[in-house]
């Protein structure tokens, strides 16, 4: 099994930035088979939507939503990616959460999710 934990959540000022992470753990054979890792998010009362993914050899995908204010990054040789967020609105807050999956697919969800981290901006 794989096991995702994110960290760097929190409460932040609109206009302001946040930097999210998430290592991945477990089995050897399983965390170097990861290929797409990559943040969704969900807010009260939505479905879960994608924010930004990232293949191991590096293309990346991002919701229109997020262009060109956030920025995701993976450092494969901790098993690590990075959601690097500016210019936050009020409507990116939601609970975070890190998927990775074996596939090379910047589009669907791979097998595994974290736990989720809060995100709030305030005005």
């Amino acid at each position: 099994q794989v096991q995702l934990v994110e960290s760097g959540g929190g409460l932040v000022q609109a206009g302001g930035s946040l930097r999210l992470s998430c290592a991945a753990s477990g089995s050897i054979f399983r965390v170097f088979s990861i290929n797409t890792m990559g943040w969704y998010r969900q807010a009260p009362g939505k479905q879960r939507e994608l924010v930004a993914t990232i293949i191991r050899g590096g293309n990346t995908n991002y919701a229109d939503s997020v262009k060109g204010r956030f920025t995701i990054s993976r450092d494969n040789s901790r098993n690590t990616v990075y959601l690097q967020m500016s210019s936050l609105k009020l409507e990116d807050t939601a609970v975070y959460y890190c998927n990775a999956g074996t596939k090379s697919d910047l589009l669907l969800p791979g097998d595994y999710w974290g736990q989720g981290t809060q995100v709030t901006v305030s005005s």
